[in-house]
């Protein structure tokens, strides 16, 4: 007897679309078949007119779980996903204690694994001279990847990134020098794992934005744009770039807003760097026309810029310069963003909403139904070191499926979230294509966009 029988249902993977039936027990994928096979299942799901895909990944997500889960827990930010569609999520490592070495490591994997409904990865955080000498320590506790704020100061006591440095505060670690970033490259490429950059250049900004003055612009937004450039995120990548090409390390460069960053990424792995990167929902879903609609919702960093950008990353996205699409799930609450846009938090509730978003941009034709399975599903999964036990269809594999119904709309709507936080600069906006299963090791966890009650048996995951 099978523990789960998907049956009548058209299996998506980024090469193949195929009919067939699939079969899971004790967790992992056991049959695929265009038979229905008599031994017979425990559940059985007709998935007839539905796709089946490999479970959804989101790769950046700030649960907030410690330090801040007045916005967020783990709890409420896997059983959104769940509800999105999302079968593993990678956990960002600046939360409290910060996950700086084998210790902290530890201590979050414990803290989040009694609240995990998806299963869970962890990143690493680098900070540079005070933890390159545990990085490889870190790497062989299970951390699938190393993440570094690039141009930000951190707290001395929590590790937590300084968005407004300022210099007289003596208990800030001030943003690194490219020296010390350099150290934290070769570092990394020790453990063989990738090392995923924060692409703003803080000193840039500061200078524009000191001198910046709001009135000249036709809103604040546009002033906001003035002081985070795209020049910004180039300048980064551009020095990261040569830092990989010197130290071999793998390079993934996190949301992606700017189209001169598509190109310079283009170009690198067309030289044969070691290099992919991503982009998120709101850099392919909304512009900065939309400000007037959206308002202080559409804060995040780096900022949601223009038609012409959105164009190049659909286009990143089309032709595999862009390897995934992730939330950036990054809750604040409402009255944090109630407040100048110089002021509020960047950030919003995304892990719900991703995948709906990007199924219904199939449907819109920015992309096909093969690609969705690649950035969603095989391609972060590589990128944390997980695949083929995550992000595939195949027989011996995690029994994590994602049932996607492309033909049923929905109007998504802030109150309805699933997070602690109602933040989202999508309330009001209708899909057309959704997740209808969310299944986790053979067993179903969100079904029509709502949990399925019972205790949470997520599970960490060893990159």
């Amino acid at each position: 007897m099978f523990d789960l029988a998907i049956l009548g249902g058209t299996l998506v993977t980024p090469t193949q679309t195929q009919k067939a039936n699939l079969y899971a027990r004790g967790g992992r994928i056991a049959a695929i078949t265009a038979d229905v096979l008599e031994e017979g299942a425990l559940e059985t799901i007709d998935a007839t007119g539905l796709f089946v895909y490999p479970g959804f990944i989101d790769t950046h997500v700030h649960s907030r779980d410690g330090g801040a889960t007045h916005k967020e827990d783990f709890l409420h930010s896997t059983t959104a996903a769940a509800c999105g569609g999302i079968t593993t999520i990678c956990e960002m490592p600046n939360a409290i204690p910060a996950v700086i070495d084998a210790e902290a490591f530890a201590a979050q994997k414990a803290n989040l694994c009694a609240k995990a409904v998806t299963d869970f990865a962890l990143w690493g955080l680098c900070i540079g001279g005070r933890n390159n000498d545990k990085l490889v320590e870190l790497a062989g506790c299970g951390v699938g990847a190393f993440k570094f704020f690039w141009g930000y100061a951190i707290n001395k006591t929590t590790y937590g990134l300084v968005y407004n440095y300022d210099p007289a505060d003596t208990n800030m670690i001030p943003p690194m020098d490219d020296g010390e970033v350099f150290s934290i490259f070769q570092a990394v490429a020790k453990t063989g794992k990738p090392i995923a950059i924060h692409a703003e250049n803080a000193n840039l900004i500061r200078e524009l934005t000191d001198h910046c003055v709001v009135g000249d612009y036709k809103n604040e937004y546009e002033a906001l744009l003035h002081c985070r450039p795209a020049l910004a995120e180039v300048l980064v990548v551009q020095t990261a770039i040569e830092y990989s090409k010197a130290t071999g390390v793998h390079l993934h460069i996190l949301h992606i807003s700017a189209k001169e960053t598509v190109g310079l990424l283009r170009e690198a792995k067309k030289a044969g760097v070691n290099v992919t990167g991503e982009t998120c929902p709101h850099y392919l879903c909304i512009t900065a026309d939309d400000y007037g609609r959206i308002g202080n919702m559409i804060k995040c960093y780096p900022p949601v810029r223009y038609q012409a950008d959105q164009d190049a990353l659909w286009a990143g996205i089309a032709d595999g310069t862009l390897s995934l699409v992730c939330s950036d799930h990054a809750p604040h609450t409402e009255k944090e963003k109630n407040d100048s846009l110089f002021k509020i938090p960047s950030g919003m509730c995304s892990t719900e909403s991703m995948a709906p978003l990007m199924i219904d941009a199939v449907n819109a034709g920015k992309l096909d139904k093969n690609r969705l399975a690649a950035i969603l599903s095989q391609e972060p999964a590589k990128l944390f070191g997980l695949y083929p036990r995550k992000g595939s269809l195949q027989v011996g594999t995690d029994a994590d499926i994602t049932i996607v119904d492309f033909e049923k709309a929905k109007t998504i709507r802030a109150a309805d979230l699933h997070s602690i936080s109602k933040v989202t600069a999508y309330d009001g906006v209708t899909v057309k294509g959704l997740p209808v299963y969310t299944i986790l090791r053979g067993q179903v966890i969100a079904k029509e966009g709502e949990p399925v009650t019972g205790k949470p048996t997520g599970q960490f995951v060893e990159g």
